[in-house]
């Protein structure tokens, strides 16, 4: 193997995890603290530590490693949550200050925020538009009153309509989240989502399937009984029927649960599963740098105290082998639509594919989920259904 493959470029992308909300809806179980606005400062205060003992950690690092790239800059910033635009104006915009006078945003870049539509007045807008924000991830999940409800969000579908006019004012990149799955959709109710989402004109869309995760509110009322996930078949159909009516409605799907018209690519997730390095601050938030993965401690509180006392907020730290590094391209490659280039997998990692996964190759196209055309391999369309097992074949 080549031995400059084993030096990292500085990444050129970051995530700044924001774990406030004012409510945690029943299906989530992302890293998130409700209720508690008495924290965010306390929060900008350690995320700025955070941040300059990280890239202290960087600076030392290459003193030891000079081969190493120092590519500076970022070109995507992503702002994830809990729900990034609940803290106020003010609030953020000490946090944008916080991450231009650490970071600087490459002419062009991506930057991206989680919103929730509720949080958007037309000052908040104003404030994400000049802090350099181009890119809106808006977090619908649907258009019905029922599903709304029971996925225990706070806003109505007039609601999406009245946000989406006046973002438009100061946006043109606007992505839209959808689930389907929810307990009481059915096909045609489904349907009628995609069609209002369409009718939006977003650039962007994800679409998810709901998730019964342990320790959230829906995980326990499903073992009481109380709730129960829809019939398999019928959560297969919503997706078929996503992948049809969203290509008829001029958005090309390029990753399993990603949609988008052309030129607007998640640029910042298109980076995650290339497997480029990349920043990432906050509780919860899991970083790779240097061919390392970091991930934070999830408690908000746990967070907040390490920092303040000067201890590391890491809870977990895996280097990753050669090999290893080699396998996650396959498993993250495999989310794209277009797959992986066998030509662009070696340049990358400087094994040939055949080498490191030879047998789960075969063994996937010959079930019919897998397409291999010699340059490359792809999920077919039945093996998008069966991604999570392909992909779990390639580790």
């Amino acid at each position: 193997m080549d031995s400059n493959l084993q030096f990292f470029a500085k990444p050129r992308s970051a995530y700044v995890h924001v774990p406030f909300c004012s409510r945690r809806c029943g299906y989530c179980d992302f890293t998130l603290i409700a209720d508690r606005d008495d924290l965010i400062s306390e929060y900008l205060v350690a995320l700025e530590r955070e941040i300059e003992s990280e890239r202290k950690k960087w600076d030392r690092e290459q003193n030891q490693q000079a081969a190493t790239s120092r590519a500076d800059g970022l070109e995507t910033l992503f702002l994830g949550g809990g729900t990034p635009t609940h803290p106020s104006c003010e609030q953020l915009q000490k946090l944008f200050q916080i991450i231009h006078q650490r970071f600087q945003i490459l002419p062009g870049a991506e930057v991206s925020v989680e919103a929730n539509p509720l949080d958007l007045t037309q000052e908040k807008i104003g404030l994400l538009a000049d802090s350099g924000v181009n890119r809106i991830s808006l977090g619908v999940q649907s258009f019905s009153p029922q599903s709304l409800r029971l996925l225990e969000r706070d806003h109505s579908p007039d609601d999406i309509d009245d946000v989406m006019l006046r973002l438009r004012e100061r946006f043109e990149n606007i992505s839209i989240d959808l689930i389907f799955g929810v307990p009481g959709q059915s096909l045609d109710g489904w349907k009628s989502s995609l069609r209002r989402a369409i009718g939006l004109g977003v650039t962007h869309m994800s679409i998810y399937g709901l998730t019964w995760e342990p320790g959230t509110s829906f995980w326990t009322r499903r073992g009481r009984g109380e709730m129960q996930p829809i019939d398999e078949g019928l959560e297969r159909d919503q997706y078929a029927l996503a992948i049809e009516y969203l290509c008829d409605g001029g958005l090309e799907h390029y990753e399993i649960s990603n949609f988008a018209r052309p030129g607007f690519h998640c640029r910042h997730n298109e980076a995650y599963w290339i497997g480029d390095s990349y920043w990432a601050y906050g509780p919860g938030a899991a970083r790779y740098v240097n061919g390392s993965r970091e991930t934070n401690i999830r408690s908000v509180l746990g967070w907040l105290k390490r920092i303040k006392t000067g201890e590391s907020p890491v809870a977990e730290t895996e280097t990753l082998e050669p090999v290893h590094r080699a396998k996650e391209l396959l498993f993250l490659g495999l989310r794209r639509i277009q797959g992986i280039s066998r030509a662009e997998f070696q340049r990358r990692c400087g094994f040939p594919m055949d080498q490191i996964a030879q047998t789960a190759i075969r063994e996937n196209v010959a079930r019919g989920w897998l397409d291999d055309d010699h340059a490359g391999i792809r999920l077919t369309r039945e093996g998008l259904f069966m991604a999570d097992r392909v992909a779990a074949d390639f580790l």
